[in-house]
């Protein structure tokens, strides 16, 4: 395997894992008040609540200094290095113009991931997480 190849096999990973961390803190909040009606256990866990609660931490933190996640840091390097193409921006508003040909203002992505967040908060208070009994 070449060197190149070797970068894009590790920029694909990042990718992938990026992608993961997206769906978990988007898909955790709708399994949390679903699985409060459903009565699923394992959302309430306080262990994932928290997990949950600091991923989306993180994406609010990062949209409020105006970072880039490291994560789309990393994969635009390594995709460079390798000499392939790479893109601006953050990989939500990269993924959402790409998916959905929509632009938006930084404001309104920060707007977005706060606004989400605060529904993770009050996710908190409306549908408390509890540590069982093992």
């Amino acid at each position: 395997m070449t060197a190149p190849a070797i970068l894009l096999l590790l920029a694909d990973t990042i990718l992938v894992i990026h992608v993961l961390f997206v769906l978990f803190v988007v898909l955790s909040l709708l399994a949390i008040y679903l699985g409060y009606f459903l009565k699923w256990r394992w959302v309430a866990n306080k262990t994932f609540r928290i997990l949950h609660l600091m991923a989306i931490g993180i994406v609010v933190l990062q949209s409020w200094l105006d970072m880039i996640c490291p994560l789309t840091i990393w994969e635009m390097a390594l995709r460079e290095k390798a000499g392939a193409a790479t893109y601006a921006g953050s990989f939500i508003q990269h993924w959402l113009q790409y998916l959905l040909y929509y632009s938006a203002p930084d404001w309104v992505f920060i707007v977005l991931y706060t606004s989400f967040a605060c529904l993770v908060l009050l996710s908190w208070y409306l549908l408390p997480p509890r540590q069982f009994k093992k």
